[in-house]
């Protein structure tokens, strides 16, 4: 038989080991160099750990550079409760730094979670930040942060409107332009075995980019005149409401504008909807009034159907156009006066009178 003879089976038995050894060197070759990124990106995927880092909002700035919002930049702790040994201990040490209470810290640290955020740790000032960094606790990790700030306060809260407390514009400018503001986070990664346990390669860090910067038609110095005016307006009238608008006729941009009662953007959890979305100067609608007789007078004098010095018109108070009475806001009207001193006077009967002739005329 073919087997029966020992060196056709030493031959056989050698060609099976060759086979198998160029199997196993296929595939530690398929593993190592063909599949190296693939399967190094999984591991690396299974053993590291990320803390987002917010990016910094844009500024939003006026005219001439000033900022009327910008991002401070703060310190939030992170925890990783399987990297604590002395649970007790840290809780402890960070509570009296924070200032707060031992159980609202332990419960973060003692959690069965990869990572927490401890929320009285979050808005540090550096001071606070370099107490907890002098600890030196594992599994304690001090993150930077951006917090939104607005220098005016109240001042065109109404217009740059707020954030939430992810830094996601909510209202006003803030909301508008949310995706130009909105900057790319950073993230710091750290590696751990299943248990939580660190292991011994290096943290890798990548900052974050800030957003875009929007510029305004807006004055600040204009503004801040414009807002003291309405304030004073407010007291001496004793009035609810304010507002104003100070615009530049050839281009149409708005250099002020003001609107009271504002709120804080700082702090606008402690107002009402009504308050905050009540941004009079766009949102009021109303009559215009006396503001549209210089519309009138324009129309009459380009139609040629009034001379405004040589023309005259008797106020008495009332007038009867087409079964509608007419008043005038004067009790007894002015009396007999040219359509130049209708205009200075603003006089109703007279400016409705000269529209109707004109309008008979173009008809």
């Amino acid at each position: 038989m073919f087997f029966n003879d020992i060196h056709t089976r030493i031959r056989f038995t050698f060609l099976v080991v060759i086979i198998i050894l160029l199997l196993v060197i296929g595939k530690v070759f398929y593993i190592q160099v063909i599949s190296y990124n693939k399967l190094s990106k999984i591991t690396e995927d299974l053993w590291s750990r990320k803390m987002t880092i917010n990016a910094p909002r844009g500024d939003i700035v006026d005219r001439n550079g000033n900022i009327l919002a910008t991002s401070l930049v703060t310190t939030t702790i992170y925890v990783v409760p399987n990297q604590i040994k002395d649970k007790e201990k840290v809780s402890k040490d960070i509570a009296e730094i924070l200032n707060c209470d031992y159980d609202d810290v332990y419960k973060y640290v003692s959690k069965h979670s990869s990572m927490e955020i401890i929320r009285k740790g979050m808005d540090l000032d550096s001071e606070t930040a370099d107490k907890i960094d002098k600890l030196g606790y594992d599994g304690v990790y001090l993150v930077v942060d951006s917090k939104r700030y607005y220098p005016y306060g109240e001042t065109l809260a109404h217009i740059i409107g707020f954030v939430g407390s992810d830094n996601q514009g909510l209202s006003g400018l803030e909301l508008t332009y949310d995706k130009y503001l909105t900057g790319t986070n950073g993230e710091l990664k750290y590696y751990s075995d299943g248990k939580g346990n660190k292991l011994e390669i290096p943290d890798s860090y990548v900052a974050p980019t800030k957003g875009m910067t929007l510029k305004l038609t807006l004055d600040i110095e204009l503004i801040k005149a414009v807002d003291n005016e309405i304030n004073n307006a407010m007291d001496k009238y004793d009035s609810e409401s304010a507002l104003a608008i100070a615009m530049r006729p050839n281009t149409g941009e708005i250099l002020a504008i003001g609107s009271k009662p504002s709120f804080d953007p700082d702090n606008y959890q402690k107002y009402s909807e009504e308050v905050i979305n009540r941004n009079l100067p766009i949102w009021m609608t109303y009559e215009p009034g006396s503001t549209f007789k210089i519309i009138t007078l324009a129309s009459t004098i380009e139609e040629g159907t009034v001379d405004l010095f040589k023309d005259t018109f008797t106020d008495t108070g009332a007038i009867t156009i087409d079964g509608s009475t007419l008043h005038c806001w004067k009790h007894g009207g002015h009396g007999t006066q040219t359509y130049l001193e209708v205009v200075e006077n603003s006089c109703n009967l007279g400016v409705n009178t000269g529209t109707h002739t004109n309008l008979k005329n173009m008809l």
